[in-house]
């Protein structure tokens, strides 16, 4: 079970005040448990540099444009695989079924496919396991760190660190298909105006919760093999 599925987790949430405190000891788990390449390390103490010490306002607008305003890099995993079809709908049960086979259930609105969510399941399973099941994303992982790249975001340390981490690597035409989809600007009116006129109508409570930072800091800073008392994705083992 590796503690550097949860620092990276944690890296990738909502920025606040606690995050900035938390993210130095995340940095330190991971560069205690050594499964990284120095440059990828490296890459991460920029970003966690940029997270502790720029303006958490400029942050958090930072974070909302790129993980939430923009589709080609939303946190949400099955969306880039399947969009908003039926088919998501199922694959997320099945992810859901997985999780609570292992002893974890969801304690907040997020949805199962949400990046920080899976990487803390994965940091409950054995090595060779956890790999295995991130290689069966890693298409859509690097498609993003490619288009953060792009942007020239220190958020793509993350998706370099978990590339490095995955089983295998993305599938060459799978990989070429996600980075062919249309990869717009959120700022960019003229698509906006285009989505707004495309998109339907619904009415409801959102599926998704605002991250935050806090339960993922307390889940990190217990004693080694303690389960947390709560956390996004509370990792209650049963019996």
């Amino acid at each position: 079970m590796a503690r550097t599925y949860k620092a990276l987790a944690l890296l990738l949430t909502y920025p606040d005040p606690k995050l900035q405190e938390a993210a130095p000891y995340a940095l330190g788990e991971i560069i205690q448990e050594n499964l990284l390449t120095p440059p990828v390390t490296k890459a991460l103490e920029r970003l966690v540099s940029m997270l502790v010490s720029e303006d958490i306002y400029e942050l958090q607008e930072r974070y909302t444009d790129l993980f939430d305003r923009t589709r080609s890099l939303s946190l949400n995993l099955y969306e880039h695989v399947h969009g908003e079809s039926r088919d998501r709908g199922e694959a997320m049960v099945n992810l859901l079924e997985l999780y609570r086979s292992k002893g974890l259930d969801l304690t907040t609105s997020e949805l199962p496919d949400f990046l920080p969510v899976f990487l803390e399941f994965l940091s409950i399973l054995p090595d060779a396991q956890a790999a295995s099941l991130l290689g069966e994303a890693t298409h859509v992982l690097e498609a993003m760190g490619e288009r953060l790249k792009k942007r020239d975001s220190a958020y793509r340390a993350v998706f370099g660190a978990l590339a490095s981490l995955a089983a295998q690597a993305a599938d060459p035409g799978a990989l070429a298909a996600l980075l062919s989809e249309p990869d717009e600007d959120p700022n960019d009116l003229e698509v906006l105006d285009k989505a707004w006129a495309e998109t339907a109508v619904t009415f409801g409570p959102s599926d998704v919760g605002c991250p935050k930072a806090g339960a993922l800091v307390e889940a990190m800073q217990a004693e080694p093999g303690r389960t947390p008392r709560r956390a996004r994705a509370s990792a209650a083992q049963g019996a």
